[in-house]
């Protein structure tokens, strides 16, 4: 018999007896790999929920374009109260629809509109929605945000440049609000204001909208500004969309150059607007979620230190129960090494199983919570394969100081011991 084959019927003797062990010690076995499954899970849910948010953000990213990004009047360093803003940055001028257009007629630039935010009730006949997210935009909405245009039209050239109070609302905000009767040419108010509803759409899904935060209606954007006091530090930018061939770098180059020369800044001047990539705000999540993963990773090793402090514990308890049965196995031949390996491989199979039991509750957690927020579950496979070495390693180590214990016993001591 060679060494390998003698190695491999020892492993599988051994893990034979852990799981006669785990058979008939369901309890201890069980609060003996609690730590392991606490920990394990943990890391898994989290994620997966990570990952089917990354992974929606970049189905959203794809849907506006890889190479759109945006001008804003200032970007990262805005706190929720304005007059908290550094002065730098509240002596900003406003973006203006009138840069929007020197930026759309770029000849390296497809699109450029100006795009604001308002957040207002829509209501029809004593129906009304909840405070959501009326969109102040253009008849180019949906090539940068996506979405289909289910029934009605699109604002006019002159109903945009007037802003006449027309709108486009959402098909599940019109189902709410006209039930059986067809919203096409009815009045609503948005915000207490009358807008005559023109066209129905349906959104594309996307991660950046929070439930009860989703566009509901769209807008002209010179109707938004002209009867809501908007936002225009935090609320109001411009999408820009590069023609096909031409580079982000490029296109970016280009409308820095085009703001500079509209705000008649001299060289050596600080731009006084920011942009924005989709790379960026994929950078700006990463971040947010790097920073969640080390504080759910440093939460997670300290329950798998725990439940490896307790697997020591136990297999502790079951090396002093079964001294006796250690000393026959030396009587009859066995060598420390094979006792050794024994209890390891013990140790190993019982935080292995929690690892997987872990693994299972995580990914079965993340989809509970993904599907709460409307995402896909992401399906981290490395992570998995990870979870399985680290539960594996967690018992080698922390089995160790008994497997040891055992080993060095004296075959005579322990065939004496009662």
């Amino acid at each position: 018999m060679t060494v390998w084959r003698r190695f491999v019927d020892s492993f599988q003797e051994n893990v034979a007896v852990a799981f006669e062990s785990l058979r008939v010690s369901k309890m201890r076995s069980a609060l003996t790999i609690l730590g392991v499954v606490i920990g394990v899970s943990t890391v898994m849910a989290m994620a997966s929920i990570v990952q089917g948010i990354q992974q929606q953000i970049v189905e959203t990213i794809e849907l506006a374009g890889p190479t759109t990004f945006y001008v804003m009047k200032v970007f990262s360093q805005t706190p929720l109260n304005p007059q908290d803003l550094p002065k730098w940055v509240r002596d900003r001028p406003d973006l203006t629809p009138q840069e929007a257009d020197r930026i759309d007629a770029l000849p390296e630039i497809a699109y450029a509109g100006m795009w604001g935010q308002y957040v207002a009730r829509v209501e029809y006949a004593g129906v009304r929605t909840q405070p959501q997210v009326i969109m102040g935009a253009d008849s180019h909405y949906t090539e940068i945000e996506g979405g289909t245009l289910t029934e009605g039209r699109w604002f006019t050239h002159a109903e945009e440049v007037n802003g006449r109070a027309v709108a486009v609302i959402d098909v599940d905000v019109a189902q709410k609000l006209f039930g059986s009767i067809d919203p096409i040419g009815k009045l609503v108010h948005i915000g207490a204001r009358p807008a005559q509803v023109i066209g129905l759409y349906q959104p594309a899904a996307n991660i950046f909208s929070p439930p009860g935060q989703e566009i509901v209606a769209i807008v002209p954007y010179l109707m938004l500004d002209h009867q809501f006091t908007l936002d225009k530090t935090n609320m109001v930018f411009i999408p820009v969309k590069p023609r096909p061939g031409v580079t982000v770098d490029d296109a970016e180059s280009a409308v820095i150059v085009a703001m500079r020369e509209a705000r008649r800044l001299h060289p050596g001047d600080h731009n006084t607007f920011d942009l924005i990539t989709q790379d960026q705000i994929l950078d700006v999540f990463n971040k947010l979620t790097g920073v969640f993963f080390l504080v759910m990773i440093v939460l997670s090793a300290v329950a798998l230190l725990v439940g490896g402090i307790g697997v020591m514990a136990v297999m502790m308890i079951s090396v002093t129960e079964r001294t006796h049965e250690i000393g026959l196995r030396k009587a009859v031949g066995a060598t420390r090494r094979d006792i050794l390996q024994q209890f390891l491989v013990e140790a190993a199979t019982l935080t292995g199983i929690g690892g997987v039991i872990g693994i299972i509750v995580g990914l079965g957690l993340g989809r509970i919570a993904t599907a709460a927020m409307n995402i896909n579950a992401g399906a981290p496979v490395v992570l998995t394969l990870a979870a399985v070495v680290v539960s594996v390693g967690i018992g080698l180590v922390f089995g160790v100081l008994p497997a040891r214990r055992a080993a060095r016993l004296d075959p005579v001591e322990a065939l004496r011991y009662e």
